[in-house]
């Protein structure tokens, strides 16, 4: 298996307005799950007696005035905001942390509250929503911001638990390595194919797949032998 096509990893992967065009796709991706869920949730907790197909058509509504171009401003703005105010001046962020807090920083909750406002005039204006159900849906905003939250929580803290997960798989092959046990290294390379790629995709984290992969296919490719080149050598100094 191989860590660079697992990871649709081209020449240039590592020039900073790629890296920072992925990093910003991984986040639109990682961010829009949460918001959508959040709403799902909440629409559940503030109607518990609806019915699935009753969510569904809420929800239509609300995407109908406006709501995905509520979410897609909301992520924008954000991560636009967020970076200025943290000072990510490259355009691309150096750890999952500076993630984190540009997001904070830049108002995710505030600015998505500010879109279902805007949306809930456009329902109140143009819909023939049930004023019952509209007024309880902007009732219970505050119920689906906290679940927007929590989720958005939750996503740091996965992709938290996934790198050091990952450090783990790479140690244990570095020992394997020291060990000559390729046959241990290989089930941890498999491992870390698995884990990067649900990973954000962060410059250190994969260069250090990458010199794993370089190292491990030389040695499987050289019949499992461990005496290295010093080309080999420099690729084992970058795990040191």
């Amino acid at each position: 298996m191989n860590i660079e096509k697992e990871l649709k990893i081209d020449d240039n992967f590592f020039l900073k307005s790629d890296l920072a065009e992925k990093q910003a796709s991984f986040l639109d991706s990682m961010l829009g799950n949460a918001i959508n869920t959040g709403i799902d949730i909440g629409i559940r907790t503030i109607f518990p007696d609806f019915f699935e197909n009753q969510v569904i058509n809420l929800k239509n509504n609300l995407i109908e005035f406006g709501l995905n171009d509520g979410i897609k401003k909301t992520i924008d703005d954000t991560l636009n905001l967020g970076k200025s105010a943290i000072g990510v001046a490259t355009g691309k962020f150096e750890s999952l942390s500076q993630m984190q807090l540009a997001t904070k920083e830049g108002g995710v909750i505030d600015t998505f509250s500010d879109a279902l406002d805007t949306v809930f005039s456009m329902l109140e204006k143009n819909s023939n929503m049930n004023p019952n159900t509209l007024k309880m849906i902007k009732n219970g905003k505050n119920i689906i911001l906290n679940n927007i939250e929590g989720n958005i929580e939750k996503s740091f803290k996965s992709q938290f638990n996934g790198q050091e997960t990952l450090g783990n798989h790479i140690e244990r092959w570095k020992n394997y390595y020291n060990e000559k046990d390729f046959e241990n290294m290989e089930i941890e390379y498999k491992n870390i194919t698995k884990e990067i790629i649900k990973l954000a995709p962060l410059e250190k984290t994969l260069k250090e797949a990458r010199t794993v992969e370089n190292l491990h296919n030389l040695i499987k490719n050289n019949g499992h032998r461990f005496e290295l080149n010093e080309t080999e050598k420099e690729l084992l100094k970058k795990l040191s």
